[in-house]
């Protein structure tokens, strides 16, 4: 083994692919879902691409890297996510991971072009956790089921906020009932005070009746199959047809390859498809969220036929109708992103809610302290919406 002090941690740089490629396949195997490790002409790409900052470490005389890490910004909404961390096989216990982590979230601070950094953490050992923990990420929340690596696996989301952002976070007075225990489990977790919203009047809980499906809250009503426009080209076209304005749209890093409408054209909802990690985003809703009311279930059976087995959203901690929307088709509120978009002087929370096809199986999962309270907020509010308790006669 040799210590993370003897290497050298530099720019990637084109001529470095095929090692990277080799690196990935070292440590995920032939499993790695992101083009960042496999596809050698989006790597190329990145590397020149003014807005990701990539790093490796190299042993001198070495054939092969030590280790790979890259933050992607998002320069209108002043975030970035720490993406491709990897630590060869040879070099792992030497403190590696923590460096290049330090490094590169140093060089994207520093800019002063960014208000916090993001990451996606696989949590089948506690080690990730805790290099990130470290390095002054905390825990926002746990997303069972959210990607195919090597089978299907849960993430937990970390981010690293600037100095002083926190400070100037707006009070959200009303939410939805069912978002109060995961913002209790953010406040033991991170210590950040998010107040005592009150429930925002909502929807009635789902009910089902005890044959029921897992996962399949039957009170939704049906509406007609849901068509699924698949067009890259054409979806980012009509997308920015319909979201000149960049203040229209957020969903940081995420761009639609897809579209689902209902027959009458409704509503617009634009999705980044992955079918390769078997999860999807669902980037905005035109005319608004609210409007897919109703109609979530055709939509979930529409993806899912398009391959992936888990969706997210990303929506405002005070868009009480667009939580409602979702909550009421099922989805779990997972994680709270504090701080994470910029208004002016002050800085609006975000709620990560998900919904998966497959059953959640948590007994391989290495949840770390800081994950705990997420792990019980995540499994009160599926309990509460996929096993509701039968109603007792006096």
């Amino acid at each position: 083994m040799t210590t993370a002090a003897t290497l050298t941690i530099a720019p990637a740089a084109p001529q470095d692919v095929a090692q990277l490629r080799q690196l990935y396949f070292d440590v995920y195997g032939h499993g790695y879902p992101v083009a960042l490790g496999s596809d050698p002409e989006e790597m190329r790409r990145l590397i020149a691409d003014p807005h990701t900052h990539w790093l490796t470490a190299r042993h001198e005389g070495a054939g092969h890297l030590a280790g790979s890490v890259a933050v992607q910004t998002d320069p209108g909404s002043r975030i970035g996510k720490l993406v491709g961390l990897a630590v060869h096989p040879d070099q792992r216990g030497g403190g590696l991971a923590g460096r290049l982590t330090a490094e590169v979230c140093g060089d994207a601070f520093a800019t002063g072009a960014l208000d916090s950094v993001y990451a996606t953490v696989r949590v089948v050992t506690p080690g990730p956790q805790q290099v990130f923990a470290r390095n002054g990420f905390q825990a926002l929340g746990l997303l069972p089921n959210a990607v195919e690596v090597a089978g299907c696996e849960s993430l937990a989301l970390f981010a690293r906020h600037a100095d002083g952002v926190l400070a100037r976070r707006e009070d959200v007075g009303r939410v939805p009932d069912a978002l109060l225990p995961l913002l209790a489990a953010a406040r033991r977790s991170t210590g950040i005070p998010y107040g005592h919203p009150l429930p925002a009047d909502g929807p009635a809980p789902l009910t089902a009746p005890v044959t029921a499906p897992v996962n399949t809250p039957v009170s939704a009503p049906a509406t007609a199959p849901m068509e699924l426009i698949a067009a890259p080209g054409f979806v980012r076209r009509r997308f920015l047809q319909l979201f000149p304005d960049p203040a229209e749209r957020f969903f940081p890093l995420h761009v639609p390859n897809a579209v689902l409408t209902p027959p009458d054209g409704s509503f617009e909802a634009y999705a980044d498809l992955d079918p390769v990690a078997a999860s999807c985003s669902l980037v905005a809703v035109h005319p608004s969220p609210a409007a897919v009311t109703g109609a979530l279930e055709p939509l979930m059976a529409a993806v899912t036929r398009a391959g992936a087995d888990y969706v997210e959203t990303l929506l405002p901690l005070a868009d009480t109708a667009g939580l409602s929307a979702f909550l009421a088709a099922g989805f779990i509120p997972s994680a709270v992103y504090p701080a994470m978009r910029r208004i002016g002087d002050r800085f609006h929370d975000y709620v990560v809610l998900s919904r998966t096809s497959r059953q959640i199986d948590f007994r391989t999962t290495a949840v770390s302290v800081p994950l705990q309270p997420y792990l019980a907020a995540y499994l009160t509010a599926w309990t509460s919406t996929y096993l509701p308790l039968p109603e007792v006669a006096p």
